[in-house]
């Protein structure tokens, strides 16, 4: 499964040919580095592994500084493993691996909302309106189960708690316009995570 290691620019709209505002988001699309190539014979299987975004070399250990000389590249911040594809150590992939008008999945991780309630987390409506005494009752989950049989409440209950800051992928996203001089791409739709957000890109 090719694809890159990006970042969340932000979101924006072009128009189409048919004069329909489409709400986009923008994406920075590597550039990645090939940081090491897996083979059978080594590590048991084929894979290499990619990287993107720049790190401070005084934060990076000396084991990754000197990974990182090996494929003759600066310290990534990033790294990720791909298999059953086929590059050099040291290759740089850009935006140039995608075309306009095809299809591809974005992984991101969504925003995280701490602890929520019934409402927001799941949808619920509540127990009632605020009529007959229930003034406290508008965002209560309601009941959770049975008393006496089965005694116990049962796994995967819709309740109350952390909500968001889980990866998350959307798939078929259309991408409109690349523009390859600042390793953009434009794909219609939304992408989860927040701005400046780290997403992998695959077709």
């Amino acid at each position: 499964m090719p694809g890159l290691l990006g970042k969340k620019i932000g979101m924006t709209s072009v128009f189409s040919a048919e004069g329909k505002n489409v709400p986009c988001t923008v994406l920075e699309a590597g550039p990645c580095v090939v940081t090491q190539v897996k083979t059978v014979e080594t590590d048991g299987y084929n894979a290499v592994q990619i990287a993107f975004g720049e790190r401070k070399e005084k934060r990076t250990s000396s084991a990754m500084q000197g990974h990182f000389k090996k494929a003759k590249t600066t310290p990534k911040r990033h790294l990720i493993e791909l298999k059953d594809v086929e590059a050099k150590l040291g290759e740089e992939l850009k935006v140039d691996l995608f075309e306009e008008g095809t299809w591809v999945d974005v992984t991101g991780k969504t925003k995280g909302k701490g602890f929520q309630g019934v409402v927001k987390r799941h949808g619920f409506a509540g127990v009632g309106d605020a009529t007959h005494g229930q003034h406290n009752r508008l965002r209560a989950p309601g009941s959770i189960g049975a008393g006496s049989d089965p005694s116990r409440v049962f796994k995967g209950m819709r309740m109350a708690g952390q909500t968001g800051n889980v990866t998350a992928t959307i798939q078929n996203l259309k991408i409109v316009k690349i523009y390859p001089e600042k390793n953009l791409i434009v794909v219609k739709g939304s992408v989860p995570g927040a701005k400046g957000s780290t997403v992998f890109i695959s077709n």
